[in-house]
């Protein structure tokens, strides 16, 4: 690229430093960029109308021939961007005018605004869909009950609609950080040339008009080197595959044999190739192992850009492919894991069995004796007592009598231990935020309302 040079580069060199084999996906943000950019041309004066009207027809065209997989890309051309100017120029002399006040420095910073603008949009539809899809599955056991866990030991009782609503918090807040992001997007680098802008009178706010974007960019330097948009969404995107593979973890869980809780669908398990009886959650586990390739490509991003000088280096090339990676892999895994948890059945006798301990209910008599003037640390030495005495002696926390209470508490009143029945537990739990049964249909209709 450049006439000063004398010969070609190696062809170990040209393979080595092309890009056209993965950017080529953004040959639509790159016509959309340069019908716009022509455009603007038009409209100061340097092309004509009949040279703009070329021009766009040729980009359209080579649009068509692209969606049609009709195109021949060339290696030779390295990158999205030469490919479909050097076809444009071979259609209409005009092509040649294209490029007047651009260079591909913000030519390839405005296709990947264009593009993470479109891909962001995408997401929040899916998120939408996972939430919707974890809504309904609550909604349709919102009496059950399951055992609460800390330190996955079992803790305290709440309603299985209230550990599934958990995650639409979690899938919100993705929600919000991408809709944050977009104000980092929504800015136009074109005009910004190599670094320095151009002599040309082009109209910046025109072409961002055209494009849809919200504003452009202060400093030419920093328009042409500015990854953070970037960085930004793929964090975004390691944040959601976190929550996917806390999401997954539990499915695991609670369709081992130990747990019993739940039955994946045959949809979305396999088999094992030795073992005849066994039903293993493949898509959940899968999920688990791509969330470290999702936080891969977020530390691969970051490694790329933290020595990097002003301006634009052409380390930038990398950026790509592991932003594509990461958007590939959140957006698929999204889809079929909103997808498995339509195909999941609820064993609600295994559920019931394991809240039925009493030990879950354990805080519960610490707060009945905290309500009737002992303090909490106190009451909390008291129960633990209570708990050893019942192990000692073989029986259930609710089953431990009265006396035996007595030798620890002698003040403990009947009432006080009139506490071990899970759902009046649950129904004295009121306040915002608590897995009361009043409080979680309330959630189930605000959030079915929220998502439509």
């Amino acid at each position: 690229m450049g006439w000063r040079f004398s010969s070609g580069p190696d062809a170990k060199v040209q393979r080595f430093t092309r890009s056209v084999h993965f950017d080529k996906r953004l040959y639509r943000e790159d016509i959309a960029g340069s019908i716009a950019h022509a455009r603007m041309l038009s409209e100061i004066g340097v092309l004509t109308a009949k040279e703009f009207s070329a021009i766009e027809k040729g980009l359209r065209q080579i649009e068509k021939e692209i969606e049609a997989g009709t195109f021949v890309w060339s290696e030779a051309r390295e990158d999205v961007h030469m490919n479909i100017e050097a076809a444009l120029t071979e259609r209409t002399p005009a092509g040649a005018k294209l490029h007047t006040g651009r260079s591909r420095n913000d030519q390839v910073a405005t296709d990947m605004r264009l593009w993470v603008k479109h891909q962001i949009a995408v997401d929040l539809s899916l998120l939408a869909r996972m939430q919707k899809a974890l809504v309904q599955w609550a909604t349709a056991q919102s009496q059950v009950l399951i055992p609460g866990y800390t330190h996955l030991q079992r803790a305290q009782p709440v309603y299985l609609a209230h550990h599934l609503l958990a995650y639409v918090e979690m899938f919100d807040r993705d929600r919000g950080r991408l809709q944050d992001c977009v104000k980092r997007v929504d800015v136009l680098p074109l005009g910004s040339g190599a670094l320095a802008g151009s002599t040309i009178p082009l109209q910046r706010e025109r072409v961002a008009e055209l494009l849809g974007f919200a504003s452009v960019t202060r400093n030419s330097l920093d328009a042409v080197s500015d990854r953070d948009f970037m960085l930004e969404y793929a964090a975004a995107n390691a944040v959601t595959a976190v929550h996917l593979s806390r999401l997954a973890e539990d499915l695991i869980l609670w369709s081992s044999a130990e747990f019993g809780f739940i039955r994946i669908g045959d949809a979305f398990t396999t088999g094992s190739s030795l073992m005849p009886q066994k039903k293993n959650p493949d898509v959940a586990e899968i999920t688990r192992g791509k969330s470290g390739r999702v936080i891969g490509d977020l530390m691969a991003l970051l490694t790329l850009v933290k020595g990097l000088p002003m301006t634009y280096n052409r380390d930038l090339q990398e950026d790509k492919e592991r932003l594509f990676d990461s958007v590939d892999t959140v957006q698929e895994t999204l889809d079929v894991m909103a997808a498995m948890l339509g195909d999941i059945r609820v064993n609600e006798e295994a559920c019931a069995r394991a809240v039925a301990d009493p030990l879950l209910l354990a805080t519960d008599v610490a707060d009945a004796l905290v309500l009737s003037g002992v303090a909490f640390r106190h009451a909390h030495e008291i129960v633990g007592q209570a708990v050893a005495c019942a192990e000692k002696l073989g029986c259930p926390l609710s089953k431990l009598p009265l006396s035996e209470w007595r030798k620890i508490h002698p003040p403990m009143e009947p009432k006080t231990l009139e506490v071990f029945d899970v759902e009046k537990a649950l129904a004295r739990r009121r306040m915002t935020g608590a897995p009361g049964a009043r409080q979680v249909r309330a959630e189930l209709a605000r959030w079915a309302k929220k998502l439509g």
